[in-house]
């Protein structure tokens, strides 16, 4: 007993340091848009004079912190770099069809740029500034990496670069916020001024191929079809999403890679429809899932609850996984349903009628089903642990629509069926990357 004593003292005393940094091979990991994160070259971190100097920069910074900085740099250090960017998203894009394509591309650019910064941080091994002045007191703890570059402002330079090209109009707002992120750090005492600048300029540079990317992925397409007139399909006037699932993919071959075969009459699944008694907990259900993000909720609160907030690589991973979960999952849906342009309940049967708003775009598969049932196999994977929740979570999403009356059974289980199949894809991407071990237990 005495000897296991000792033995797990020993493990408590002198392990730690060999588990003290954040990630330190993240920066071999396998990138999406940049060939790795090598590719992009930054200068040598600033030494001698030219350190002294930013030392009294930070000094200065130190004595202006009041009350209203305070409350700025509590604002950007709240959850992962990736976390404010990825809820602006939410509030840039406004009601409507959930903004997919942005998700998708804010967190592939943040991942990437992250993953670039984690390559330098490692080669370079650059101090904190508290470790070069005893008169620097930082007002949140060191984080357990190296300064140069900054993982805030390289986060902010992507995601900027990202959103001003998805929201023109707001351009000038988001460089200004970009820039205030990198200050933060600063008020803070934990980067130098040429860790936040070095950082920014990196995510930018990084921001703008994925601009690059997006501008050739065909969402800027106008369709040019033309409404069909047949039985049994949707008969809508104003198709939202007609070219959707056309646009570029980023683990599917193409849109119709998954493509299910066309829908059955409905007949079966209308008389079970219309026999359906609507409780209020299914009412609930129906309007809470048509109303609510609840997978960047789930994301969030996973990422808090395994103490993922400080770990910038691991964060940034899940957030780019979940979002390109979801995309594929939206490009293989909508690609279905303007083959097939399946008909709503209520035009199958004009003597129904629905709980919820009329789509204003074909209904199978669902794409509540097919979005949703990706994203929490992701998540499954991601944090196994959780699995069943999240597996559950989509199944009763999925439901949620029929309970609304605007799908089918049919189209949420063929849904459920593309959206895991796109999920595998998204999955063994992931286990190629180099990021493996996946999380195991939650607080750890």
């Amino acid at each position: 007993m005495k000897d296991l004593f000792f033995s797990l003292l020993f493990s408590f005393v002198f392990v730690p340091a060999a588990f003290s940094q954040i990630e330190p091979n993240a920066g071999k990991w396998k990138t999406w848009v940049i060939s790795s994160g090598s590719e992009i070259a930054l200068p040598s971190p600033p030494n001698g004079k030219v350190t002294k100097d930013e030392i009294k920069t930070l000094l200065a910074l130190q004595a202006q912190r009041d009350e209203a900085v305070i409350n700025k740099i509590n604002y950007w250090n709240a959850g992962a770099p990736s976390y404010r960017w990825d809820e602006m998203v939410k509030e840039l894009a406004g009601p409507g069809m959930p903004p997919f394509r942005a998700m998708a591309l804010l967190n592939v650019a943040i991942f990437d740029a992250t993953v670039a910064a984690w390559h330098h941080k490692y080669t370079n091994n650059r101090m904190r500034p508290s470790k070069e002045s005893a008169n620097l007191h930082p007002y949140l703890p060191n984080p357990e990496s190296p300064s140069y570059p900054c993982e805030h402002s390289v986060t902010a330079g992507a995601a900027a670069a990202v959103l001003a090209y998805l929201f023109p109009a707001k351009a000038d707002s988001i460089y200004q916020l970009a820039q205030e992120a990198g200050k933060s750090r600063l008020s803070a005492g934990v980067q130098y001024p040429s860790d936040v600048q070095a950082g920014y300029d990196l995510g930018r540079q990084i921001g703008q191929k994925v601009v690059a990317w997006a501008k050739q992925d065909g969402a800027d397409v106008a369709w040019k079809g033309t409404l069909p007139n047949k039985p049994n399909q949707w008969r809508g006037k104003n198709p939202v999403g007609a070219t959707l699932g056309t646009w570029k993919t980023w683990v599917l071959s193409s849109g119709n890679q998954f493509r299910p075969g066309p829908p059955p009459d409905f007949a079966k699944d209308m008389e079970e429809l219309k026999n359906f008694k609507l409780t209020q907990p299914a009412k609930a259900r129906a309007f809470f899932y048509a109303t609510q993000d609840v997978w960047s909720d789930i994301t969030n609160k996973k990422i808090f609850e395994y103490n993922l907030i400080r770990d910038a690589p691991r964060a940034a991973r899940v957030y780019a996984l979940k979002s390109i979960a979801a995309y594929d999952a939206a490009v293989a849906c909508w690609d279905a349903k303007y083959t097939y342009w399946g008909i709503r309940p209520y035009e199958y049967d004009t003597t129904y009628q629905q709980l919820l708003g009329q789509p204003s775009f074909p209904g199978y598969p669902s794409g509540h089903a097919t979005t949703s049932n990706s994203v929490a196999l992701v998540l499954a994977y991601l944090f196994p642990h959780d699995a069943v929740f999240f597996k559950n979570k989509a199944v009763e999403c999925a439901e949620s629509r029929f309970e609304g009356g605007i799908h089918f059974r049919t189209d949420n289980t063929v849904g459920l069926d593309l959206g895991s199949k796109v999920a595998t894809l998204v999955i063994n991407r992931a286990k190629q990357d180099g990021a493996d071990p996946v999380i195991q237990t939650a607080g750890k």
